[in-house]
């Protein structure tokens, strides 16, 4: 497993279920200065979690991308697509749960990470405001 690149097809997207997986995919994106990025099976459901803090200095998420991030996460949440913890999602660290399949976990992790990169076209496909 290796830190996902900036624009990382959602077939790439580290699975990270279990302690050992999470911990090896955070380090290696850490170690990388990548933003991080994973889906994790939990029982029946798909978490996907994101995290900028690994990224390398100077990553910056600009105004745009994080108010599309949020409104994506509402949007999921509203649907009652996702489960989020009580603590705000952002951009800087998101964990969606109870996401229905594995593809779906790929697909919104995918989207999140090009977008906490600047490109809001997967996350546009992948989470419509209709």
């Amino acid at each position: 497993m290796h830190a996902p690149p900036t624009a990382c097809p959602a077939d790439r997207i580290p699975d990270a279920t279990g302690v050992t997986a999470f911990n090896r995919a955070y380090g290696e994106a850490r170690d990388a200065g990548a933003v991080f990025v994973c889906v994790a099976r939990s029982g029946q459901h798909w978490t996907v979690k994101t995290d900028t803090s690994t990224a390398a200095p100077g990553h910056i998420v600009s105004a745009p991308a994080a108010v599309a991030v949020s409104e994506a996460i509402d949007r999921l949440r509203d649907r009652r697509e996702v489960r989020l913890v009580p603590r705000p999602a952002g951009p800087g660290y998101t964990v969606l749960y109870d996401i229905a399949g594995e593809e779906r976990a790929r697909q919104l992790a995918a989207a999140l990470h090009a977008a906490l990169h600047g490109d809001l076209n997967p996350l546009a496909r992948a989470v419509p405001t209709a």
